[in-house]
């Protein structure tokens, strides 16, 4: 929520401001901002009042919005968006009975999550019961250098491709409990590519441990990163590395073989036919 950066639209000639627009529109609403005003979402957009009015109208009639007493609301037809890229993968198919069975013999959260941009994103998730300090569904987003998932994903990176993703502003509006510098995070990501995964202790927020490997396509490149995530004070790091580590290694190599098998590789660009 909060406020939507427009990208400065690319000079080709194709690119469709308005669609871009429109789809800022949507991503004006959030979880703090579950209901908003004309005014409102011209502010968090910088658009134009009656630019904003005809797009929350086409949004309405296409079924997006709903609106009452003056302000607008998603619809749950928005989730059909993001859901049509996680079964267009087939991952969730494949993923869940995967984390479910993982999360069955650690009794702890687990999930999985891609690169977009500098943030993490979740893709897949088995949750349990237990209090954390941050709440976090599929489509929630990180900053990658604060979680154990996302430096799994950042080690893969050639130096070019980590340089420009730590160019890119985090779009999560989470602020993590500690700051990075680029030497410790470098050192950090060589660590983490010898050994196959990695570990967040209480970086991102107070209370949350974390630890990560990779899922990899039939080239062998990391698509996605699978956590399980437990209470610090509940759980030490010894029973982390000790009794959770080797589970999710094995569930880790299980979906990269399941992936590889089904021809199904969780990129964000389209496969090739």
């Amino acid at each position: 929520g909060g406020e939507i950066i427009m990208k400065r639209p690319p000079t080709e000639p194709d690119f469709v401001e308005a669609l871009a627009r429109g789809l800022n529109v949507i991503r004006a609403f959030s979880l703090s901002h579950l209901a908003l005003s004309v005014s409102e979402v011209a502010a968090a957009t910088k658009l134009a009042r009656p630019t904003v009015r005809r797009l929350l109208l086409t949004l309405e009639s296409l079924g997006y919005v709903r609106s009452a007493n003056g302000v607008y609301f998603l619809t749950p037809k928005v989730l059909e968006l993001g859901t049509a890229y996680i079964s267009a993968q087939g991952m969730w198919d494949i993923v869940r009975p995967r984390l479910e069975a993982l999360v069955e013999k650690t009794k702890e959260s687990s999930s999985m999550s891609q690169l977009v941009g500098s943030d993490i994103v979740y893709t897949a998730r088995v949750p349990v019961p237990k209090i954390i300090g941050m709440s976090v569904h599929i489509g929630t987003r990180f900053p990658a250098y604060a979680t154990s998932m996302g430096r799994v994903l950042l080690s893969d990176l050639t130096a070019k491709e980590l340089d420009a993703v730590l160019k890119t502003p985090s779009e999560s509006g989470v602020v993590p409990r500690l700051k990075f510098a680029r030497k410790e995070l470098d050192q950090s990501l060589a660590e983490i590519r010898k050994r196959g995964w990695a570990m967040s202790d209480e970086q991102l927020s107070f209370g949350i441990r974390s630890i990560a490997a990779p899922v990899r396509d039939a080239s062998g490149r990391t698509v996605a990163a699978v956590n399980v995530t437990v209470n610090a004070a509940e759980t030490s790091i010894a029973v982390l590395k000790k009794e959770h580590l080797p589970l999710l290694l094995s569930t880790a190599a299980a979906i990269t073989h399941d992936f590889a098998a089904m021809s199904l590789l969780p990129t964000t660009s389209p496969l090739n036919p």
